[in-house]
């Protein structure tokens, strides 16, 4: 009698759980979201010790600052302005910046994967059409802003001569963060009788307030906590979900400030 054969053992295969994708990646195809932490983005630069993680902010906050912004009555119309992104990443600020009719809008960013990444979503945002997603009625075609991404040290890099919207979704810990708005002081004050530059600041996830706080030509115009939409929050609950570190309260605590030359 032959002998017994043995059955092998079935062992499941757990597909690995696809990443969640933010709304706006879906109707644009994109790829902006995840969260990556500081450890992750080091470039050797000597600036790496204060670096932040990497995570796009909510298009409904940018779009509720924006909106909080032009309500402080900025010096010129939105049209003559420059947006500037300091730590662009994968491009999420600047792309829903330019659905807005700003002049420019300008991202900069240090690390060379974001960067190719986010000119790689430059790409196909400027060439994206609406999905056939239940979202899709909430696509706007076109954009009403150039995008130019700069590959490079905030610090360092050229800054606009027009009249500036800064964006900083905390990028940098407060020792960097003192040296760019010292820089910014410098560049934005007017020089040998020339009209003076006009420079704003959105600040979100505002954990060093107090570095502006002590600058005097600086005026806080906002404080204060800005919801995300529902879609967003489920969104950023999703994200956050894939690690221990971060938690999502559906809101950021955001800043507005202006740049008052006459102040320094």
């Amino acid at each position: 009698m032959p002998p017994a054969r043995r059955r092998a053992k079935v062992i499941p295969i757990h597909a690995p759980k696809p990443a969640p994708i933010h709304p706006f990646d879906r109707l644009y195809g994109t790829d902006t979201g995840g969260l990556i932490p500081a450890s992750a983005l080091l470039t050797g630069h000597p600036n790496d010790a204060h670096l932040t993680a990497y995570y796009a902010v909510a298009p409904s906050i940018l779009d509720t600052l924006i909106e909080l912004w032009l309500s402080t009555r900025p010096r010129f119309p939105i049209n003559r302005y420059t947006f500037l992104d300091i730590g662009a990443g994968k491009g999420r600020a600047l792309l829903s910046a330019s659905l807005h009719p700003f002049l420019q809008v300008v991202g900069v960013e240090l690390n060379p994967t974001l960067a190719h990444v986010a000119r790689t979503n430059i790409r196909i945002f400027e060439s994206a059409e609406p999905s056939d997603s239940p979202s899709s009625d909430s696509f706007k075609p076109g954009r009403l802003s150039p995008i130019t991404l700069l590959e490079g040290d905030a610090l360092a890099i050229p800054l606009p001569s027009t009249p500036t919207l800064a964006f900083l979704f905390h990028p940098f810990e407060a020792p960097v963060l003192r040296r760019f708005i010292a820089r910014i002081e410098q560049h934005f004050a007017p020089h040998d009788g020339e009209t003076p530059r006009c420079f704003d600041l959105i600040y979100v996830n505002a954990e060093h307030t107090d570095v502006l706080e002590q600058r005097p030509a600086f005026t806080r115009l906002f404080g204060g906590q800005i919801p995300m939409s529902s879609a967003d929050h489920l969104a950023d609950l999703a994200e956050i979900a894939e690690q221990k570190e971060y938690g999502s309260t559906g809101d950021e605590f955001c800043t507005i400030y202006r740049y008052n030359r006459t102040l320094q």
